[in-house]
């Protein structure tokens, strides 16, 4: 994988989120690639692992996602 403007070869790391909304299982990705944002530059993709629901009532009140979000390390 050649991800740097020097041609070397790039290394990319992997770290696991959980993200949640009150909407969808689409948004509770979406909040945890923004969440990771805050702190991880170069993000290059997202895997949702798994998808589980909060119930109360009969009504789902949260959707929650696990997923795996790959980013490039900075080299010097």
């Amino acid at each position: 994988m050649k991800d740097n403007k020097k041609g070397q070869p790039s290394v990319a790391k992997v770290v696991e989120l959980i993200g949640s909304s009150p909407n969808s299982w689409e948004e509770a990705t979406e909040n945890a690639v923004e969440a990771a944002a805050r702190t991880i530059r170069n993000i290059r993709g997202v895997d949702v692992q798994h998808c589980t629901a909060k119930v109360k009532d009969n009504k789902i009140v949260e959707y929650r996602v696990d997923v795996k979000i790959a980013f490039i390390v900075e080299m010097e």
